[in-house]
Order: C-alpha cells, then sequence, then structure tokens
C-alpha cells in the first residue's frame, strides 16, 4: 500500500519513534542514521516486522527513559529502512531513505519502543496567479544561488545539482537543497518545518545566500593567507640570491647584522674589554651560516651584551628636605632607616666617588621592609628592581649559566640590571634568610662577591664571562630574622633593625595611610566616613596580633567592604556625586558588629597578687606579650619539676635561680628544713607554645622567694632580665616589644635590667609617660622593689638601691651589650 495514502486515509497513523540528537532527514534524501538508546533500538526492531517505516524525529528534551517524558519536534519525516547493521555494543546502523513530511500529534510508550501518532500536511490550495509567480520566481533565485554555492563548495556531486534542477515543486526543491547544506541539525529542522511553500522556500534561500557569504569569506581568508606566505617565500628566495651575489662581490652577507649590533653596543660605552670581545664574537658570527645552532647561541649573546646598560646612569635627587619629605609620605616612623637614607645623599653632595651602601633590614612581617625599598627609590630619583629570594636554591638564578649550555640565560642581577636600564637602581634582594642550598649549589656563596663593596666592581656573570661593575647599585636586603644568613654574607651587610609597631604607631599609620587608601580603593572617595581612634585601637587590641600592620589593612579593608554594601542598599551605587550626602562613623562598638566577636583578648592578669605568681615580659616575632610564671612548693621527694613547654635555656634559668635562693635562704628568713624534702614546680602557662631564652632569670627567682616564703610579690609589676649565680642581673633584647606589651595590659611598673635603661630611647614618648620603670643591677635590688618592706622578717637585703625612673624621664645607665633572642619560638 502507498505510504501517502495510507496517510490520508486516516487522521492519524501509527508508526514506530526512532527519536535522534542530531540528525535529520528530508523526503527523497538517503541518510545514514544511528539507534544507540534501548527505545530507538526497539523502534527498529518493530518496523523491521512490519513495512519497514519508521518516524524520524529531531530530539527536544532526553529524560529517563522508563520515566521521564521524551519531547521530540512537533515535525518529523517517515522514512524506510533500506538497511541495517547491528553493532557488538547492541546500538543499530541504518541506512534510511526518507519518503514524506509529517505532523506528530503525539507520543506513546509500548514496550520495547515509542511509537508516534502522524498525520499528513494538508494538501494545499492552488495558489492564485500572482502568488504562482511569485513562487516561481522564488524557486528560479533559490536555483540560481544553489548553483553558486555549488561553484564555491566544490563538494557536491552532479546528481544533486541534477535533483535541484528536476525537482517538480517547491517542497521537492526545499528537500534536495536543505539536505544538501552542511547546517546544524536545529537549523535544519527549521528548513523542514514551514507549511507553506513560499515561507519554506525564503528559508532555504537565506541559508544558501548565509553558506555562500561563509564560503566567500573563507576564500578571501584563504587567498590573503596564501599572499603572505608567497611574500614570504619571495623574500626568501631574494635574500638568498643576495647572499650570492654579495659572495661574488667579496661581501659580507651578514654584514649589516653584526654592524647594528656593534653601534648598539658601541652607544652604550661599553668598557674596552666588553667591546673587544663583542668585536671578536660579531666577526665569528659573521663567518657562521645563519641557521646554525651556534649561530643563534652568539647572536643571543651579542644581543644581550648590546641591551646592558654598561654605563647609563640616572641623577640622584641630593635635595635631603625632598627626599625626607618622600620617605614621610610613604612611611611613617622607621627612623633609622631614613637618616641613613639622608646621610648617603648627604655624602653624595660632597663626594660623587661615594658607592652605595649594602643596607640589610631586618624586622618582623608586616612592618614595611619591601616598599621601603621602592620609597627609597623613589626618594633618590633612581629607577627600582626586585628579586625575590625566597625558595632560591641554585647559584646558577644569581650567576647565570654558562652560554653553551640550551637556553642559557644571565643571572637575575644582570637580568634586572637589564629591566633597570641603567648601571646605578636600588636592588631590592627581598627575603635574603629564605634562601637554601642543594647539589645545585649555594646561593648565599653567590651573592658574596655581589654584595662585597670590594668586589662586586667586577661581578663576573657566567653567562656573560665579562666583568660588570656593581658598585654604583645601592643594594637593600630584607629579611625576618638574621638566624637564617651564614655569618660571612651577614657581614658584608648595614644591619638595620626595622621593629615592630607599636599600638600608637599602628594607629598613626592607620589613620594617616590605610584608612584613606582602603576608602579610595572601595569606591568611597566622596563620602565622609570617620574612623574614631578608639575603633582603630579595637581592631589593633583584639582583632590581630601581629608586630606589622599587614592583618590591620585586612581588617580595615573589611570594615571598608562593609560599609561600602551599606551604601549600595542605601542607593547610592552608581552615583558618586551623590556620595558626598553619605557620611557615617565607625566606632569600637560598631567595630564588633562588623567584624564579630573577638578574635583575642589580653594576657591573663589575677586581679589580686598570689605567692608563687610573677610577671614577667616574653618577645615573639608578633611582638611582646605579658608572660605568667606560677611556682608551688609541697611535701615530697627533692626535685624541681618544669613544664610548659620550656626551651633548655629557659630551663637552665629555673635551676640557676633556685640555687641562688638555697644559696642565700637565710637572707629570705628560710633554712635548709625548709628545702628537705619539698618538691618545686615551676609551670608557664600556655603550654603549647614554645617558650626558650634566659630574660625569664628574674621572673623565675621572683616566683620562687614568693613561693618558698609565701609572700605574694606587689601587685602591677612586670620584669625581665637574667640572673647569674652570684645574683646580678644581666640586659637582654626586645625592651622596646616586651615594654609595649606590659603597657597593652595595664601593667603599671617594668622593672628592667640597669644595663637597659638605655632602650628607653626606642619607646613612644605616650608609653614612656605612662609607665613607671625600675632599673635593678642585682637580684637584691629586684627583691626589695617587688615584695613589701620587712616581708621575710629580717633586715633590710644587703645591695644598692634600685634606680627608678619616673613618668616621662629616661635612666642613664652604663652602656651594655644588648643580648639578642636565639630562637624563633616564643622569646622570655
Amino acid at each position: 500500500m502507498n505510504l501517502l495514502g495510507a496517510l490520508t486515509g486516516a487522521s492519524q497513523t501509527e508508526i514506530p519513534l526512532v527519536y535522534m540528537r542530531d540528525a535529520i532527514v528530508f523526503p527523497k534524501a538517503v541518510a545514514p542514521l544511528s539507534a544507540a538508546t534501548k527505545l530507538a533500538v526497539g523502534g527498529v526492531e518493530e518496523a523491521m516486522k512490519a513495512d519497514k517505516r519508521i518516524v524520524v524525529a529531531l530530539l527536544k528534551n532526553l529524560g529517563d527513559e522508563l520515566r521521564a517524558e521524551i519531547e521530540v519536534e512537533d515535525v518529523g519525516t517517515v522514512a524506510r529502512i533500506v538497511q541495517q547493521v547491528r553493532l557488538p555494543d547492541g546500538s543499530i546502523r541504518l541506512l534510511v531513505e526518507g519518503e514524506a513530511r509529517v505532523r506528530i500529534r503525539k507520543t506513546a510508550y509500548r514496550k520495547e519502543y515509542i511509537s508516534a501518532f502522524v498525520e499528513p500536511f494538508a494538501k494545499p490550495e492552488a495558489p492564485t496567479p500572482e502568488a504562482q509567480g511569485e513562487l516561481e520566481a522564488t524557486q528560479k533565485l533559490l536555483r540560481r544561488s544553489f548553483l553558486q554555492y555549488a561553484e564555491l563548495a566544490k563538494k557536491l556531486p552532479p546528481e544533486t545539482l541534477s535533483a535541484a534542477e528536476r525537482a517538480p515543486g517547491p517542497h521537492e526543491l526545499c528537500d534536495v537543497i536543505a539536505s544538501a547544506l552542511p547546517l546544524k541539525a536545529d537549523r535544519k529542522q527549521e528548513l523542514l518545518s514551514p507549511e507553506g511553500a513560499l515561507e519554506r522556500l525564503v528559508a532555504v534561500e537565506a541559508a544558501v545566500e548565509g553558506e555562500i557569504e561563509l564560503l566567500n569569506l573563507q576564500k578571501k581568508i584563504g587567498a590573503r593567507v596564501k599572499n603572505r606566505i608567497d611574500r614570504n617565500q619571495r623574500e626568501y628566495f631574494l635574500q638568498e640570491q643576495l647572499k650570492e651575489i654579495n659572495k661574488e662581490l667579496g661581501r659580507d652577507g651578514e654584514e649589516s647584522e653584526t654592524k647594528e649590533l656593534e653601534r648598539a653596543l658601541l652607544a652604550k660605552s661599553p668598557p674596552k674589554e666588553v667591546a673587544d670581545k663583542a668585536k671578536r664574537e660579531l666577526s665569528r658570527l659573521g663567518k657562521l651560516q645563519p641557521f646554525s645552532p651556534e649561530a643563534g647561541v652568539l647572536r643571543v649573546y651579542c644581543e644581550w651584551l648590546a641591551d646592558l646598560p654598561w654605563s647609563a646612569r640616572s641623577l640622584d635627587n641630593k635635595d635631603i628636605a625632598r627626599a625626607r619629605r618622600v620617605l614621610d609620605e610613604d612611611h611613617y616612623g622607621m627612623e633609622k632607616v631614613k637618616e641613613r637614607i639622608l646621610e648617603f645623599i648627604a655624602v653624595r653632595q660632597l663626594s660623587e666617588r661615594a658607592r652605595g651602601p649594602i643596607l640589610c633590614l631586618v624586622g618582623p612581617p608586616g612592618t614595611g621592609k619591601t616598599s621601603l625599598g621602592r620609597s627609597i627609590a623613589r626618594a633618590l630619583d633612581r629607577s627600582f628592581v626586585r628579586v625575590s629570594l625566597g625558595g632560591v636554591r641554585d647559584e646558577a638564578e644569581i650567576r647565570g649559566h654558562r652560554k653553551t649550555y640550551v637556553g642559557a640565560l644571565p643571572g637575575k642581577i644582570i637580568q634586572s640590571l637589564k629591566k633597570a636600564g641603567n648601571s646605578n637602581p636600588v636592588f631590592l634582594l627581598d627575603e635574603i634568610d629564605k634562601m637554601s642550598s642543594d647539589f645545585r649549589g649555594d646561593p648565599a656563596s653567590a651573592l658574596l662577591e655581589v654584595l662585597d663593596p670590594e668586589q662586586n666592581a667586577s661581578f663576573t656573570d657566567h653567562y656573560l664571562e665579562l666583568p660588570y661593575d656593581l658598585s654604583n647599585v645601592m643594594f637593600v636586603t630584607t629579611a625576618n630574622s638574621l638566624h637564617g644568613i651564614p655569618h660571612p654574607l651577614l657581614d658584608r651587610m648595614e644591619v638595620i633593625e626595622v621593629p615592630g609597631y607599636s599600638e600608637y604607631e599602628k594607629l598613626e599609620i592607620a589613620k594617616k595611610f590605610i584608612v584613606p587608601k582602603q576608602i579610595a580603593e572601595n569606591g568611597l572617595e566622596g563620602a565622609e566616613i570617620k574612623f574614631r581612634d578608639a575603633a582603630i585601637l579595637e581592631i589593633v587590641r583584639h582583632y590581630t596580633m601581629e608586630s606589622g600592620v599587614r592583618n590591620l589593612e585586612r581588617e580595615i579593608a573589611r570594615v571598608v567592604r562593609k560599609l561600602a554594601q551599606e551604601a549600595v542598599e542605601k542607593g547610592f551605587a552608581g552615583q558618586p556625586e551623590r556620595l558626598a550626602e553619605w557620611s557615617t562613623a565607625v566606632t569600637d562598638k560598631r567595630v564588633s558588629a562588623l567584624l564579630g566577636k573577638r578574635r583575642r583578648e589580653d594576657d591573663v592578669v589575677f586581679p589580686e597578687p598570689k605567692p608563687g605568681v610573677a610577671y614577667g615580659l616574653a618577645w615573639t616575632e608578633a611582638g611582646g606579650s605579658l608572660l605568667p610564671v606560677e611556682a608551688s612548693v609541697f611535701e615530697g621527694g627533692e626535685g624541681l619539676i618544669l613544664t610548659g613547654n620550656l626551651g633548655d635555656v629557659m630551663k637552665e634559668s629555673a635551676r640557676a635561680a633556685l640555687t641562688y635562693l638555697r644559696s642565700r635562704a637565710g637572707d629570705f628568713g628560710l633554712g635548709e628544713p625548709d628545702f628537705k624534702r619539698r618538691a618545686v614546680h615551676i609551670h608557664v602557662p600556655e603550654g603549647a607554645i614554645p617558650k626558650d631564652g634566659p630574660s625569664a632569670g628574674v621572673t623565675l627567682a621572683a616566683s620562687l622567694v614568693s613561693a618558698f616564703t609565701g609572700v605574694p610579690l606587689e601587685a602591677g609589676r612586670a620584669m625581665t632580665g637574667e640572673i647569674t649565680l652570684t645574683g646580678r642581673v644581666l640586659p637582654v633584647g626586645g625592651v622596646k616589644e616586651k615594654v609595649l606589651a606590659a603597657h597593652r595590659n595595664k601593667i603599671a611598673t617594668v622593672i628592667l635590667p640597669k644595663g637597659n635603661a638605655k632602650d628607653l630611647d626606642e619607646l613612644p614618648k605616650e608609653v614612656r609617660e605612662a609607665l613607671s620603670f625600675i632599673f635593678a643591677e642585682t637580684v637584691d635590688d629586684l627583691v626589695a622593689v617587688l615584695f613589701p618592706a620587712d616581708s621575710f622578717g629580717k633586715k633590710p637585703l644587703k645591695g644598692t638601691k634600685a634606680p627608678r625612673a619616673k613618668p616621662g624621664a629616661e635612666a642613664a645607665a652604663k652602656k651594655s651589650p644588648v643580648k639578642k633572642p636565639a630562637s624563633k619560638a616564643t622569646k622570655t
């Protein structure tokens, strides 16, 4: 039975459905298909049992084959299976021939497949003469466009062109042309679906014109590329011919290149040794074949020689007032570094032969060491280059590789000078304490020549194999600690300590630098935003724990972002001119609402004095802290128990303090029975944190005296200092950070070794005025001020009277070397 007759005889006909993801079949076209899903395979098998006819439709949505509804396009094609091949994976490859377009009214799930209820398109009414003329004209236009497309594409078989010419009607013509176009499935569906002949002709004509335009563009691009290739080949042939002509005339074919490199090098006024070496290498280059590997190596080497600034120098700023203003604009405090730079400028005014200093800035993270290098360059009007040495473990990173190696380059020193463009930049070697060494060499050893003023005038890079003068470079290195720097390297640098900031310094830095910067970066420049001093101090004390200001800047940035969000929610987004109408203030109470609950509290201080409890002062890389020490004496076997994660040096200090107490027991109203069969336990809280250093000696001694006598120390006093077996109190390091910790925890009186009296000059004026200082030379001086008079039922202890420094006064004392902490953990 004829298919069209069968479809016309019934309103709807049920036929197995085979849905496709990316394939469309047009009537009268033969196309390969793949039935890969269970339902599609079932539809093919059902069709093969009947008349081999299926409905091919484009898939809209594929859900769960067992439960979800499968959506297909409303228009599909009835096709007859011409051939089928079952593959090993269970799928079926088909060759089908399209027969007619149909409308799919609905689909129904059967046991193993989906059936589609389809009906044919309604037979069109006879067109009017005008409509018939428009149809014929559009068909002619489409045939002409398709013929033009075929000429451009050059891939269409003659049978397709013949079928287009013989097509009896508009729909048949559209089917032939649409099936021949390389369009995506969704685009082909648009050409299959239209019901009206004219509408469909216009759609196919638009598709053909689009393909013609695309082919013309491809042809144009291809011609352009071909012309470029032809031009390059032509230039190559002409160059080869020119070389042969030059050989016949006795000329050097590479003369222009070598002469150009020689002129560029001589323009840099290199030393005679460099110029002679370059001329020899350029002469060798001219005798080599241009494409030989050695010629490439020599060419790159000569280019490096020509690019380096052998004699170019920038003029230094010699205005001391301007330099001081620039340094103060960029950084708060750091007086030692600023004074050293101003000294250098003054010396340069008196002598141009003064060598550039080699400075090493040592301090905790976040104190501005790296940015200070850029500020120094700005103050001197010099260019600035920076090399990070963190993690560098290969000597070649500093000195370069020999040019015989593949891909060899100079080291970071020479590369950075090329980048600077002159021979006297400010050169920052960042994180010099983070270098390491392995089998490839020790980069710290390679830096010995770079940072030695007596040697760096003739620094030799392995790649250049020529001396380069680094004596005019101002080297600035940064480090967090001196312990990781080898002593020979450290000896070549002028060390300047950059201590951590006090609360008052952080307050000023936040007000003058951080807050304005964050307000500008977050788009609130026009608004009137005020940070109260109490709010900044709240962030400093309870949301950060650091010597620098890096975390402080992060927390202030968080606050400003919260304010920016508030401004947007109030309708100020996109209206910068209206921001001036908005004002807000950040108070200490508002900080907790913006940043959440406090992250840290002040150190623990007992409100009432207790026997055996003394307060020491500790130095850490994050700043100073209060260090409570607790001692307890109890009946039992004799011995000293030490807990709290103490280091060896601190344990030795505890033993020395106990020995001193026993040797002077009579002065404290104690006797030998007080020590027999009695054990002593000393504990330093926060046991998870390692603690070490000698400066807890006075605190341990005071705690032991209080524990054995049962007399508590005077309230509101903290101390630091090293003790000896003879009772002397020796000076210690980290005084500034320790005193700041005492002030932060509202300690009224600080007891320091007499040798540290000179260190009060480094303290902020506000701290010196707020605290009282007592300077002890012996343990007797210490005990005399820590315990109430007549505490031990004896006459006053022998010894000197401990000098006191009233608030605001600076005590004078003999100069004594300050001992540096010896560990990266908490130092007491």
